[in-house]
């Protein structure tokens, strides 16, 4: 299916070349198609996988009884890297967000389009469900989801009329869900938007349900961490809130501003790494044609100096 096409394949084989072998970390397994990807690149190489999610674990499945010793799957989070033994990764690689295989799956509860309890989260054995979450959140942590991770301008209608719909039953269903904050939403004149009303909100309560940006910023120094020098650490992000820290971290490494107020001395910095993209890579034309959900998909990628000295908090 199209919507199971790995993102951003061709640049992402480019940044890692796995042809000359070695341990590579695919962070994000989800349907495995990087994974596969990079196994096949040449018999030199292993890979370790992670994903939070446990029906992962299942498709991780046809991949060890294909590659055998030189595949291994581990049920974690990406940001619980430091309880991995393993090190000197040749490259590593995260592809964040929803995978197809969640969205396209009803019963998790990713997706508006199709009527699901509410549930959201990557990995259903642990924490608390969305339903769960807009019935009991405070009032400021609902509008950090909903202003600040799911950028919604008409926020304080939506808040008003989720937290007046507790008890109700209306915000266990994603229909339900859908159809109430669509309907808080003013309709504005003009050409009809592009997206559904209700997607910006339910983005904002998915990543405050599997607290995406903490988890990003908890991985990406044990990742680099965990690379050998010359390594390659690759990112794939959908959205700004996702793209920032990336920029933000790799600019740290390469001993660059990290942002525009940043006017430290280029003395006080140390340079750990060496940007492979000084601009993110987008998709191409025909991966847009062959698969529209990469449509906003971006990779950045920078690789670890030898001999460098210890991390540096940013």
């Amino acid at each position: 299916m199209a919507g199971h096409l790995p993102v951003m394949l061709r640049e992402v084989l480019d940044l890692l070349a796995p042809q000359r072998g070695g341990h590579f970390l695919d962070g994000t397994f989800g349907g495995g198609g990087h994974s596969r990807a990079i196994l096949e690149a040449s018999p030199e190489v292993k890979l370790t996988a992670l994903d939070r999610d446990p029906d992962a674990a299942l498709r991780a499945q046809h991949l060890g009884e294909e590659f055998g010793n030189r595949f291994n799957f581990y049920h974690l989070e990406f940001s619980q890297l430091q309880t991995l033994t393993e090190h000197d990764y040749a490259g590593a690689l995260f592809d964040l967000g929803v995978s197809s295989f969640q969205l396209d799956e009803a019963a998790r509860g990713f997706s508006f389009g199709k009527p699901a309890p509410t549930d959201m989260r990557m990995d259903p054995s642990t924490g608390i469900s969305a339903a769960d979450f807009l019935e009991t959140a405070p009032e400021a942590e609902l509008a950090h989801a909903v202003r600040d991770l799911g950028e919604e301008k008409a926020w304080r209608r939506v808040c008003r009329a989720i937290i007046e719909a507790r008890g109700t039953g209306k915000l266990a269903r994603t229909d339900a869900l859908a159809t109430l904050v669509a309907s808080a939403i003013p309709q504005r004149g003009g050409k009809p938007s592009r997206i559904h009303p209700a997607t910006r909100t339910f983005q904002g309560i998915r990543m405050a349900v599997n607290d995406e940006l903490g988890v990003l910023e908890r991985m990406l120094p044990a990742a680099f961490e965990r690379l050998a020098p010359g390594g390659v650490l690759a990112i794939i992000t959908f959205h700004s809130l996702e793209d920032r820290p990336v920029k933000r971290f790799f600019n740290h490494l390469a001993g660059r501003p990290e942002h525009a107020g940043d006017s430290r001395p280029q003395d006080e910095r140390t340079k750990l790494a060496e940007l492979l993209t000084r601009r993110p890579l987008t998709p191409s034309e025909d991966e847009l044609t062959a698969n529209p959900r990469s449509r906003s998909a971006k990779v950045r990628a920078v690789r670890k100096l030898p001999a460098v000295g210890e991390l540096q908090p940013a």
